[in-house]
């Protein structure tokens, strides 16, 4: 794009216009933070047991524990069963605790469950216990199932109608959708309501594209890893929220709600990528923008200077399948495809457990949020230093050596296996973070998005399977670590076949090689 280079300079690289922009992209990543990871709360699972009010017919006046113990069986542990109580009978009290009853059968009037005073969730509410508690991990698996068509539909809206409609729309859409599931009447009203929620998920990868083609390659990944710690920041929010709001429905609808005035803010100041408005061959419009740009930044744009600015070629509509077609796009692809499915299934599969590491759940998110920012700092420093692609590389062979680590360390020991859990989420968030600087920086600005779309796709694959991953233990307990060792390890070996983009500057058209 002939002389864009030389206008982004006279208006300001990264002057006051291209500050307030940045500022403003980071706030939808804390509702993205909520969006993503609110059902860790508002899907807790709490102690319970059959319910067996049964026997209080016969005698009124039990106790809990006797009443237990009369009606429950014991597991191999010694603690009463989740998922089984003895069959009732038309016996009085006195018999029934003379000779006690020999049968079992599945709960048949429902459960109770030991949670605080004014707590519920999707679980308590909905039952997804027993035979329904796959239906937990499913929910996960569903909204990723969303993320992966956001990615595919959101690239191609962007690519066509520009950056600053497709984020918009995606704002849009979380709030709809992520207020609706807060009155979902059934467990598979709240399963569709998430999977639209989830849709929205790509708006992190709307406004780091939106955020690089503002500003010159040297600041690209100062601006991208701002957006992911303010993603991070949302992270250790929500555990102060989920913590001071027990009620699941309440809690969706404060993480929902502001999005509505967020949308409405950026929809008055957010301005449409000039890089794109060129490569659509919207001459005015972009040079509008850029005189908005030059005024906000306290710079005048020459006018010849301006009225040189113009495209490299014929303009030609691009869409996804020309990622294909060309054969140095589509090696890219497939490697940061693969990359993207690993990073996704190695974070989730972490992030998504943390009620299974042992220690409080609300205090394990808040380190699992917090342990993101100096990743996120961390990475800036490394991927300016060293290069995104050997980076990424070593983040994902760590990541993944950090989970088979895990393996080693005895169940008795909680903290440890924390420990651990946590430099692979700090390795995860680092890998994530350099995937979300290094993918834009590999397609042409007619293919970006639609690009960074696609690779966001694999990462949703990643996503979708990842928390059923988990559900392999019922096989043997080391599987899942394994899977989430083994993948990201091999991820970083195919990453060395990339070509490295550390201050290269961006292309705009696709070259055909």
């Amino acid at each position: 794009m002939s002389n864009f280079g030389e206008i982004l300079k006279e208006i300001g690289e990264f002057g006051l216009f291209q500050k307030r922009l940045l500022a403003a992209l980071c706030i939808p990543s804390i509702f993205v933070a909520f969006d993503v990871f609110g059902q860790v709360f508002t899907g807790m699972s709490f102690d319970h047991n059959c319910n067996t009010d049964w026997i209080l017919e016969r005698g009124p006046n039990l106790t809990e524990d006797r009443q237990r113990n009369l009606t429950l069986p014991v597991n191999k542990d010694g603690k009463y069963e989740s998922c089984k109580m003895f069959t009732p009978v038309d016996l009085d009290l006195e018999t029934i605790e003379a000779y006690g009853i020999n049968t079992t059968t599945g709960c048949l009037d429902g459960w109770d469950y030991q949670a605080p005073i004014g707590a519920s969730s999707t679980v308590t509410e909905f039952n997804l216990v027993c035979d329904k508690s796959g239906l937990i991990e499913a929910s996960q698996s569903i909204y990723m199932a969303g993320c992966l068509v956001g990615a595919l539909t959101y690239g191609s809206i962007s690519d066509r109608f520009g950056r600053r409609f497709a984020l918009l729309l995606s704002l849009l859409v979380l709030m709809t959708f992520g207020v609706g599931v807060a009155f979902s009447p059934n467990i598979y009203v709240f399963l569709v309501l998430r999977f639209f929620s989830g849709t929205s998920g790509v708006i992190i990868m709307n406004t780091s594209v939106l955020a690089l083609e503002w500003t010159i390659p040297s600041n690209a990944a100062i601006c991208t890893q701002l957006i992911i710690v303010v993603y991070s920041t949302g992270l250790m929010t929500l555990s102060g929220i989920a913590y001071l709001i027990p009620n699941w429905r309440i809690l969706q609808l404060v993480l929902s709600c502001p999005v509505l005035l967020l949308l409405g803010f950026l929809y008055w100041f957010l301005p449409e990528s000039a890089r794109w408005l060129m490569t659509q061959g919207r001459k005015e419009e972009a040079q509008k923008v850029l005189e908005r740009a030059a005024k906000v930044n306290g710079r005048k744009v020459p006018d010849d200077l301006m009225d040189k600015l113009t495209i490299e070629g014929k303009v030609k509509r691009r869409n996804m399948l020309d990622i294909f077609r060309i054969p140095y796009l589509r090696k890219r692809t497939i490697i940061m495809g693969y990359n993207w499915c690993a990073v996704s299934l190695l974070y989730y599969g972490l992030s998504l457990n943390v009620g299974g590491f042992g220690l409080n759940i609300y205090l394990t998110q808040l380190i699992f949020g917090f342990v993101e920012i100096p990743a996120n700092l961390g990475c800036l420093v490394l991927v300016q230093h060293f290069g995104r692609r050997i980076c990424h590389a070593c983040f994902m062979f760590f990541g993944g050596v950090a989970c088979l680590v895990i393996l080693a360390i005895p169940n008795d020991l909680p903290v440890v296996v924390t420990i651990m859990a946590v430099l692979g989420k700090m390795t995860a968030t680092a890998a994530f973070s350099t995937a979300y600087i290094y993918t834009p920086e590999l397609y042409p600005t007619v293919l970006r998005q639609n690009g960074v779309g696609l690779n966001s796709m694999c990462a949703r694959v990643g996503g979708i399977v990842s928390p059923l991953i988990w559900l392999l233990e019922v096989y043997h307990h080391s599987i899942p670590m394994l899977v989430y060792g083994i993948v990201p390890v091999a991820a970083g070996g195919f990453c060395l076949l990339l070509p490295e983009t550390l201050n290269v500057a961006l292309q705009d058209q696709a070259e055909i090689k």
